[in-house]
């Protein structure tokens, strides 16, 4: 049986804990009424990290994001692991930081580490008083419970409406030693490309400087989780880290050079992977949606427009009915923010049941209404837009809108 891969990279199992020295776990504590369900998560590293992050650029952040902000720069980057919670996002609560740090001096003590030492995150309502008593009262099982096995607890513990954890990891090699990539994400609704949009927990044992990890988080948010959409909202509270704790024990990664494009791509691809699997996951989605921009004049171009179609409401509607509404597409290319001739724009819409070639040089193209009807009803469906005007490309992933992100979404905080 072939080994399974992503972008040449061979798959690994273990989320999180995939990477050398990390551990992880994920309990309910209490926050969640239905005990089933995990609503506290840790993440930590037998060895100390290099950290690096990026936050939501709403101007309403939550009090995790403030505190977490402030370790890192207290530390000059470094970090031990993440305390997260879900169920309640510890956002507008004049109490807020207070309880963020609180979550930090108290997964710190249970690890004998720093309360600065620790990256913490919340998910869930906004504006409701987030209680510290069940996180502490259970955070010393929480802390006992640490184990390579584990990680799909803490995958488990960050979910809120996502219908499945999302967790991924990948194996590369700096040199003749093997690295590993792994991460766990969440994100199902209130997810707009506006970097962060969802949690997301990303780590390695690949030894790489500060400046160059932040570096490549960076360059890589930007075509991934910034080309990512599901309805329009920035949340208040999402971000993306990232800990690399070296214990893969190659030579450190300190200029970039071939090691940090082999690292940037391995990351990529972990992060290229959980963006798929949040659009998947899309409150009410029944379609997964990729749009690839090819032959722009540049790379913002690119992404402008392919991000264009995935945010468009009607386009989103469209694909729900299975209908090859491509003026819709148009449409969304045509409002993108970028200049380009909208004249020799050609359009495809494919899938595993097949491709249809709806537009070309901007204007309509016969095509059979009942291949297109056969080539929509594919659970994956791919917008291929031509601006036939260089050589960039990017993609943007969303959902299709259905019936049932208004259910959802109507009686969200019972």
């Amino acid at each position: 049986m072939t080994a399974k891969k992503i972008e040449g990279f061979l798959c690994e199992e273990g989320g999180v804990c995939a990477a050398k020295g990390f551990l992880a776990n994920g309990l309910n504590c209490g926050l969640n009424p239905v005990k089933e369900k995990n609503d506290l998560g840790l993440i930590f590293s037998k060895r100390v990290c290099n950290a690096a992050a990026v936050y939501t650029l709403n101007k309403v952040k939550g009090a995790p994001i403030l505190v977490t902000k402030k370790n890192l720069e207290l530390t000059g980057g470094r970090a031990r692991g993440v305390i997260v919670n879900s169920k309640n996002a510890n956002t507008c609560n004049a109490d807020g930081v207070k309880k963020a740090e609180a979550m930090c001096r108290l997964a710190g003590e249970a690890l004998m580490v720093k309360p600065e030492e620790m990256i913490v995150a919340s998910t869930g309502v906004i504006g409701q008083v987030l209680p510290i008593e069940p996180i502490e009262l259970h955070i010393k099982e929480l802390s006992e419970g640490l184990s390579t096995e584990n990680h799909v607890k803490a995958a488990n513990a960050i979910m809120t409406t996502d219908t499945f954890p999302k967790e991924v990891a990948v194996s590369f090699k700096i040199g003749d030693v093997v690295c590993r990539i792994g991460g766990m994400a969440k994100g199902s609704g209130m997810i707009h490309p506006n970097m962060a949009t969802t949690l997301n927990f990303i780590t390695t044992d690949a030894d790489i400087s500060s400046e160059l990890l932040k570096k490549a988080l960076g360059e890589i948010v930007k075509i991934t989780y910034n080309c990512l959409s599901i309805d329009g909202d920035t949340s208040t509270n999402d971000m993306v880290c990232i800990l690399a704790n070296g214990m893969a024990g190659n030579e450190q990664i300190s200029s970039e050079d071939e090691n940090y494009q082999v690292f940037k791509n391995a990351l990529y691809a972990v992060m290229m992977t959980m963006t798929k699997l949040l659009a998947k996951d899309g409150e009410g989605a029944s379609k997964l949606l990729e749009c690839t921009c090819s032959q722009a004049p540049d790379l913002d171009t690119a992404i402008v427009v392919a991000k264009s179609v995935i945010r468009s409401p009607l386009f989103k509607c469209a694909m729900f009915g299975e209908d090859a509404n491509w003026g819709r597409i148009l449409c969304a290319v045509g409002y993108a923010p970028a200049e380009f001739d909208i004249g020799k724009v050609a359009v495809d819409l494919v899938s595993d049941k097949g491709r249809i070639h709806v537009c070309e040089n901007g204007a309509g193209v016969p095509f059979s209404e009942d291949e297109a009807k056969i080539v929509l009803s594919a659970d994956e469906i791919g917008i291929e837009i031509n601006l036939n005007q260089g050589d960039a490309c990017a993609k943007a992933w969303g959902c299709d809108l259905t019936y049932d992100y208004v259910k959802i979404n109507g009686d969200y905080r019972s």
